[in-house]
């Protein structure tokens, strides 16, 4: 890969300026129903998405987790991956990894310097033809799939954008295909029913490859099956072919067994919350089987406890603060939103619990506040600083709704809305309340900053340990000032992650997933 970037300008400036460019082009959540730009893209680049095998993961649930445990898994096995997921909660540079780290500020500038020529040809040809260029997404996943053949990798774990049959990920000829639980997601481009949703989904299945189905609503699996038909796939489902045998819930997650294709795996602790998150390793875990394989030889079980203890999804009923304690989950559908209060009323003892709701529009606000409120003893609304953050009297009008007018308090900046959510859970919990920041990625992704988390997989520390603090703040006294710099409730900043911790606006506007929860589904 080249080497520019030009004199005097840092990583930081590199990257903001490729970003710039990518948020010129039509938003990720304008899909278009095409695939052919993005094989001309990828032809020009000499096909590198066919120098490895991929394992796709969609559906509407949980994809983002599913794929990041796949991943670490298959890293275990002394395999160099590739993963490409969304959104990202911070900096873009988080959707495309190479052996679990994000590329490099530099590195994905020259990624994109090296790539920008083809994707401009691509361009000139779209517009003559008197089509959309490619959109910010179609050129994000032809980024990735030629920095994974630069790496090079061993194997891509590949996260679906939206839908499947037209999502620009669907060029890849995959070896496994994973199909995490399909709810009602973005029916306005999906369709209105599961089946429908299903039928978009069913897009990724591949030819005698082996399609791994999580548990599915009425409706959704018969779909699958019948496409699964109809190409030859092998089709193993959750509940028929392989199982989440047991989970209990231990100290900073659970314990899993898992029955998969070829040996079941006891007592595996997973540093996760909630049942939807032991179902996401259950897929991973039988992917891997089928991809190393078959699914017909067993997994090493050192190997899969060490990948399965080291597995962390930022933004994913995390805990930021354990005193007093503030999560954050993205979940933003209401089958997100759903799977996040089972898992909330299982893992934590919250005697007072306070809600900071931030949504963005075309979301069901209603439907996620109704859904939260049996969970909640009172809800902060707020915004994050999207531009498509619901007005907050907007949402304050629909929470009393739901809530009651005393049970609804308003705050225009998030900083503010946590400041006030803690105080009403220390008052009301007597020290046991506890704070749940949700509603959108963009809310969930910047009360990581204001209260310090570490960047998503920075380097140097066990991304299985839980949240620490990053930053490169200097104190209220400038420069030279010896004093700990502290978060928006004032406690200590642990300077252990990324500078640009704590700022807001780090990367503008990081899109909702598209159809991904507790977080969005139950990623």
């Amino acid at each position: 890969m080249s080497a520019g970037g030009g004199p005097g300008r840092t990583p930081a400036e590199r990257l903001r300026a490729a970003h710039a460019e990518l948020l010129s082009r039509t938003p990720e959540n304008a899909v278009q129903p095409r695939l052919d730009p993005v094989r001309r893209a990828l032809e020009l680049l000499g096909d590198p998405q066919r120098a490895y095998p991929v394992v796709h993961v969609g559906g509407t649930n949980g994809k983002t987790s599913t794929a990041r445990i796949a991943e670490r898994l298959l890293r275990e096995h002394d395999l160099r991956t590739g993963r490409f997921t969304s959104p990202h909660l911070h900096s873009v540079t988080e959707r495309i990894s190479v052996d679990g780290l994000p590329l490099a500020d530099d590195a994905f500038a020259d990624l994109h310097e090296d790539v920008a020529p083809y994707l401009a040809l691509v361009d000139g040809e779209l517009r003559t033809a008197g089509e959309v260029p490619l959109t910010y997404f179609e050129a994000l996943a032809v980024m990735a799939f030629a920095a994974f053949a630069e790496a090079p990798v061993d194997v891509a774990v590949v996260e679906v954008g939206l839908g499947g049959t037209w999502d620009a990920t669907n060029v890849v000829e995959s070896a496994v295909q994973v199909i995490t639980p399909i709810s009602l997601d973005h029916t306005e481009l999906l369709g209105p029913t599961v089946e429908d949703i299903a039928r978009e989904k069913a897009g990724i299945l591949r030819r005698d490859a082996i399609a791994v189905v999580g548990l599915q609503p009425d409706g959704a699996g018969e779909v699958l099956g019948e496409r699964a038909a109809q190409l030859r796939t092998r089709v193993v489902r959750e509940g028929e072919h392989f199982a989440l045998a047991g989970r209990s819930v231990a100290v900073g997650g659970q314990l899993i067994a898992v029955q998969g294709l070829a040996a079941r795996y006891e007592d595996v602790f997973l540093p996760l919350h909630g049942a939807h998150q032991a179902h996401n390793a259950a897929l991973a875990v039988v992917a891997v089987e089928a991809l190393l394989g078959g699914g017909e030889r067993a997994l090493d079980g050192a190997l899969l406890e060490a990948a399965l203890g080291d597995v962390a999804s930022p933004g994913r009923l995390e805990v930021l603060r354990p005193s007093p304690l503030v999560l954050a989950d993205a979940a933003h559908n209401a089958a997100g939103v759903a799977t996040l209060v089972d898992a909330l009323e299982e893992a934590f003892a919250v005697r007072h619990g306070v809600g900071v709701v931030g949504v963005l529009e075309g979301k069901d606000a209603e439907g996620i506040l109704s859904l939260l409120e049996p969970a909640l003893e009172e809800v902060v609304v707020t915004r994050s600083s999207s531009p498509r953050a619901v007005d907050v009297e907007v949402l304050a009008g629909i929470a009393r709704d739901v809530f009651g007018e005393d049970r609804v308090h308003v705050a225009e900046r998030l900083d503010q809305a946590i400041a006030t959510a803690v105080d009403l859970a220390d008052v009301g919990g007597g020290g046991s309340g506890g704070v749940l920041v949700t509603g959108s990625v963009t809310v969930a992704a910047e009360a990581r900053q204001l209260l310090g988390a570490a960047a998503v997989d920075a380097p140097g520390r066990s991304r299985g340990a839980g949240p620490a603090a990053g930053g490169e703040d200097e104190g209220d006294g400038g420069p030279g000032d010896e004093r700990e710099p502290l978060d928006i409730l004032g406690y200590p900043l642990d300077l252990d992650g990324d500078e640009d911790a704590g700022r807001l606006g780090v990367d503008p506007d990081p899109e909702d997933d598209p159809g991904d929860g507790p977080l969005g589904g139950a990623r």
